[in-house]
């Protein structure tokens, strides 16, 4: 094992060690072209999407990379060893110029539930090596699903060690929540600064794509297990809502806002691990899509970005009539009948929403509330919590990026009534490094108005879940500084969720989290 992890993780070492292995000549043709390194994606039974870019000089402000003109022909290889010395499949595909030179291939005829190695090879030189995994197949539960989720990662607040740390902790699935990148411009005096003003063009974002992909300890993410991903706001601008902007910085006519929200889809798709079916059309993407884990799970990954309406009251945080109108949508009208229809069909143990606002009520005593979050589209949140009970789904459980802080919320069949019904459960990932270092508290904010929000940390990390058919365990792991480099990760918190039982289970007694199988750990209902 250790073996394993040191090859896919030092990801300059394999670089090298691959190029020593081709000639001379071929290697001094051209620089190397990996250094956003690779990524995997999408996995089913049978496949998973491939992923690379190339990029010699990957900050250049064309937002080619430093790569010619000219299309590149790129090798890809599969392999149940590291050594690649018996090849599952390979193939040659096409990076092309009018697509940055990224390239998506759907690797198939694999194994079902099993682990795989990949790399890719152009101009002479051969990539490091990522780590995959295909999905069980249909009606069968396979191996133990570990599952890490996080989201926000703003480059100039700090270092991103919490995604080494969810690179060390080897999970098998990696689901990215949004907010991958932000637009801002140069901040400085930064802890590390971006390149560049705020990004507007297509060239831009592929250069603030490239920056943070650059990053060693984002490649080691990637490197380690297939990502599932959906983006929130800032992967295009902050707070916007369908085609309405939340300000006007920087000025743009409607024609230029057009434009640029079709940049950044197109960035998007480029740089991460997608299906082709999920390439822009214009200035929209078809991002909302299920994942099926066999009879395990069944990932429900949502867009709240692209069909909602505008926030109402002007956005922030409100006492406001007009979030309970009944038409108003978060998902949009298709997007939330896709989601019911999905849910009615009990593909899997595990319902999981992947998606990127607050979903359980959080008001302050004023009865103020985040108007980006569901708390200001209470009609829409209603109505599909009403819909998993009418279609009996036996474990809902919500997947929540966005707010730079870790919760754990039950939630209720009647927010205004605690003694109400818990129907299912809401977890809620810190930021990677947003908001800087945070504090130590885990305080609960506004708990005496919402007794259903159980946990609450504002340090910086994710959260690693391990999915069985009993029960889903959550360890709350925390980074405290991103500031600096390099700092441990512990595990402030656990909880469980038992099939069939909605709500939380705290896990306690034990520092450290993970150090004893959930069977060995202290339970205490919560609620």
């Amino acid at each position: 094992m250790t073996a394993i992890k040191r090859r896919v993780f030092v990801l300059g070492g394999l670089a090298t060690a691959g190029a020593l292995a081709l000639p001379t000549n071929a290697r001094a043709a051209t620089p190397y072209p990996f250094k956003l390194a690779v990524a995997s994606g999408e996995p089913d039974s049978s496949s998973v999407v491939l992923w690379t870019r190339l990029a010699p000089t990957p900050l250049n402000a064309d937002g080619q990379g430093g790569m010619p003109n000219a299309d590149v022909a790129v090798e890809w290889q599969v392999s149940t060893t590291d050594t690649f010395a018996t090849l599952t499949a390979s193939g040659t595909v096409t990076a092309r110029n009018a697509d940055a030179h990224s390239v998506h291939v759907v690797a198939g005829g694999l194994a079902a539930d099993a682990d795989y190695f990949y790399r890719f090879r152009a101009q002479g030189h051969i990539s490091a090596v990522g780590r995959t995994r295909t999905a069980p197949v249909t009606g069968t539960f396979g191996r133990t699903l570990k599952m890490a989720f996080a989201s926000c990662a703003h480059y100039e607040s700090g270092y991103f060690t919490a995604y080494r740390r969810i690179a060390d902790d080897r999970p098998d699935l990696i689901l990215h929540l949004g907010d991958y990148l932000y637009e801002d411009a140069t901040t400085t005096g930064s802890v590390r600064e971006h390149v560049g003003a705020e990004i507007v063009s297509l060239a831009d974002y592929r250069r603030r794509y490239a920056q943070y992909k650059s990053d060693p300890d984002l490649q080691a993410a990637h490197a380690v297990a297939p990502w599932l991903v959906v983006p929130d706001d800032h992967e295009v601008e902050n707070n916007y809502a369908n085609m309405v902007r939340a300000d006007s910085s920087p000025a743009l006519t409607t024609a230029q806002w057009t434009a640029r929200r079709t940049a950044a889809y197109r960035a998007y798709y480029e740089n991460m691990p997608l299906r082709p079916a999920a390439a822009p059309t214009g200035n929209s993407i078809p991002l909302y899509r299920r994942v099926r884990w066999g009879q395990l799970a069944t990932f429900h990954m949502l867009d709240t970005r692209q069909f909602r309406d505008d926030q109402a009251c002007g956005d922030g945080w409100k006492v406001c009539a007009a979030a309970d109108t009944a038409s108003r949508t978060l998902t949009g009208a298709a997007q939330e009948a896709w989601l019911l229809d999905g849910l009615a069909q009990h593909y899997g143990t595990w319902d999981i929403l992947g998606q990127q606002v607050f979903f359980a009520r959080q008001y302050d005593a004023s009865g103020a509330a985040s108007m980006d979050a569901w708390d200001g589209y209470r009609a829409s949140r209603s109505r599909i919590q009403q819909g998993w009970r009418d279609r009996s789904v036996r474990n809902p459980l919500v997947l929540t990026g966005d707010v730079h802080a870790a919760w754990a919320n039950d939630l209720k069949a009647d927010y205004a009534n605690p003694n109400s019904a818990t129907i299912g459960t809401e977890l809620v990932c810190t930021s990677i490094a947003s908001g800087g270092n945070g504090s130590a508290t885990t305080t609960i904010p506004n708990a005496a108005t919402n007794p259903h929000l159980k946990f609450y940390s504002n340090r910086r990390g994710y959260v690693l879940t391990t999915i069985t058919p009993a029960e889903v365990t959550a360890d709350f792991r925390s980074i405290p500084v991103v500031t600096e480099h390099g700092a441990a990760v512990s595990t402030l918190r656990s909880f469980v969720i038992q099939d069939g039982v909605p709500g939380l289970e705290l896990l306690d007694g034990l520092a450290g989290g993970r150090s004893a199988p959930p069977s060995r750990r202290g339970r205490l209902r919560l609620g």
